[in-house]
């Protein structure tokens, strides 16, 4: 085969620095379209980008030519950097150390786009905490609880 072909889809989720409420709906809108042009840049489509004041989620594809957490990191790097060029804070803005990454198929798509488009309704009920336990129950991950915040 002459040429390398790949569609691995992703949810990518990670929170502010202990959670802080940091990202205000005046400049959201625009960090995520920054997002979006990171994925770009690095050959990822970027389907949705939302989030709440503390964390985000975002469904793109894993680019053929980086690993995941290379591309990760990228995006937090780039996009941590913006906000702190910008001012968009009092204090210097940092994302937490780790992420949460999970594979998904096509066929659930629809139902990823759907859920990071109400994060703010759904996090009437649920601490972002509680949310990234549900997600690593779902996608099947295990973990340790003393280790799972920083």
């Amino acid at each position: 085969m002459p040429q390398s072909l790949s569609q691995i889809l992703l949810h990518i989720v990670f929170s502010t620095r202990d959670r802080k409420k940091l990202l205000q709906s005046t400049f959201k809108k625009d960090l995520y379209s920054y997002i979006v042009g990171i994925c770009r840049s690095n050959d990822s489509k970027c389907y949705r980008v939302g989030g709440t004041e503390n964390h985000i989620h975002i469904a793109c594809t894993l680019p053929r030519t980086i690993a995941v957490s290379k591309f990760i990191a990228e995006i937090k790097a780039s996009s941590s950097r913006w906000i702190n060029k910008n001012h968009m804070n009092e204090e210097k803005f940092y994302w937490q150390a780790g992420f949460g990454v999970f594979s998904l198929g096509i066929s659930q798509l629809k139902i990823l786009t759907n859920y990071i488009d109400n994060q703010e309704e759904h996090h009437k009920e649920k601490s972002f905490q509680e949310e990234f336990k549900i997600l690593l129950d779902k996608y099947s991950v295990e973990f340790q609880e003393e280790y799972l915040w920083n």
